[in-house]
């Protein structure tokens, strides 16, 4: 078949885009990101897969396409969008795309509010050095995947075997029948706890063989099915965790008598381990086997990496971006770090109101008196947005209640507080997703300080 994805340069675009053209079909994209110089990396990669790339509104889509696949984002003006409804040519939603893709395998879909790229990236990286081959679809970069000079959110295995994340932002969970589902959490983030309960339970019930859930989180606890395949660090069940470690070269624990040992940091990151254990197990993969590919499991794109050292002083970058990510990769910073200088970059104007008070009485609780916390300018994407709300309100509710919080609007102003403030002993946590220049500015930083 011959498809067109509008918007192929996003994560879960590039990520279907890449596995089609692995097996074998023809695929076309384009990307306004394109017009930029961020975007020559992601072009450049795809192109190497065999996908040709166009900057949006000027690409080569003529009535041969079969297909022409399109992301909740992208708005029925787009020129791609608008020729193949005026020619007929069928348009498809990516998660619907990929829902097809999952039931022509046997998929393992893993959701939550967080730690779903995490979790998808152990569990393929625990089958496939197993043996087993299975494809992959998620929306981060695996790093042993970009080490190939790849994307790394896909791969084509061998097996009918299909990892993948699902998405509850924007609804398109409810449209996975999984093998295997996995709920890691759910927790505030793009929508309220009553908006996204049903979506979970929706997702739960379409699971055709096993799901497994978090029993340490209160609301994935209530969509269990029973004890048996769940995990916690608690000894609820067969999967569970004790005696956790941490030092900065990464965490351990054990679990049912094995000790497993992973490159990574936080006790958020014990439990996605856990969860892909669980996953492990069902496959008859024993535990020594599960314990040598964790411990090569080298990570993500943007997922607790630290980046540089120098002078006593560690620099992070991390995808968080809502008040239990956020609060998951601080905790795991404070337990590695005399003083976290944390900052993050709200990634939107609406989620920025949504998680508003929850963030700031996290962070209240959390932050030491020694650590600090910076918040620059909301990410603005583009399109229509309510902009009343400013990341200074962040700011001046955590100070008001007694910690170390500042507002530095614009973030090239950080580099030099930085440089002021930074000192051995201390860790730079820089967090925030959407902007994909995040990456390059924590280079920037990085530099700043080496």
């Amino acid at each position: 078949m011959k498809y067109f994805f509008i918007g192929i340069a996003g994560a879960g675009m590039s990520a279907i885009a890449q596995y089609l053209a692995g097996k074998g079909h023809s695929v076309q994209g384009s990307d306004r990101i394109f017009l930029k110089p961020e975007g020559d990396d992601s072009r450049r990669k795809l192109e190497a897969e065999g996908i040709k790339c166009y900057v949006q509104g000027e690409s080569k889509i003529d009535l041969t396409t079969d297909f022409v696949v399109a992301s909740t984002a992208i708005e029925d003006t787009v020129p791609e969008y608008s020729f193949a409804k005026q020619n007929g040519i069928k348009i498809l939603h990516r998660s619907d795309l990929l829902a097809e893709i999952c039931d022509q395998n046997r998929t393992i879909a893993v959701s939550g509010t967080s730690g779903k790229s995490t979790t998808t990236a152990m569990i393929y990286s625990i089958l496939e050095q197993c043996g087993l081959s299975p494809s992959l679809i998620t929306g981060a970069g695996l790093a042993r995947l970009q080490q190939q000079g790849k994307i790394g959110n896909a791969a084509v295995g061998t097996s009918d075997l299909l990892v993948i994340e699902t998405d509850e932002s924007d609804g398109t969970i409810v449209k996975y029948h999984p093998e295997i589902g996995l709920i890691l959490n759910v927790d505030r983030d793009h929508k309220p706890i009553d908006e996204l309960m049903p979506l979970f339970l929706t997702f739960a019930g379409h699971t055709q063989k096993t799901l497994i859930v978090n029993l340490d989180n209160k609301y994935s606890a209530r969509l269990s099915r029973n004890h048996g395949d769940d995990f916690s660090c608690r000894t609820k069940c067969k999967n569970f965790a004790e005696d956790f470690a941490q030092t900065m070269d990464g965490i351990s624990f054990t679990s049912d008598g094995t000790r497993f040992h992973l490159q990574t940091i936080g006790r958020h990151n014990m439990e996605n381990a856990l969860a892909a254990i669980s996953v492990a197990r069902l496959f008859g993969i024993g535990d020594d086997d599960i314990a040598r590919a964790l411990a090569n499991y080298s990570g993500i794109y943007r997922r607790n990496r630290i980046i540089g050292s120098h002078g006593g002083i560690t620099i992070m970058d991390d995808f968080a971006h809502n008040p239990a990510k956020i609060s998951a990769s601080l905790t795991a910073c404070q337990g590695i770090a005399e003083r976290v200088i944390a900052w993050f970059q709200p990634h939107g104007f609406a989620p920025s109101r949504l998680m508003k008070d929850e963030l700031i009485e996290k962070l209240t609780a959390l932050l030491r008196p020694q650590d600090i916390i910076v918040f620059s300018q909301i990410y603005y994407a583009g399109g229509t947005a309510d902009k009343s709300i400013s990341a200074q309100e962040f700011a001046d509710g955590i100070a008001q209640n007694g910690k170390n919080a500042l507002y530095i609007p614009d973030r090239a102003a950080l580099l030099p507080y930085l440089k002021s403030t930074a000192r051995p002993g201390d860790l730079i946590l820089l967090m925030g997703a959407r902007d994909p220049s995040l990456a390059e500015f924590a280079e920037s930083v990085k530099n700043c300080i080496i």
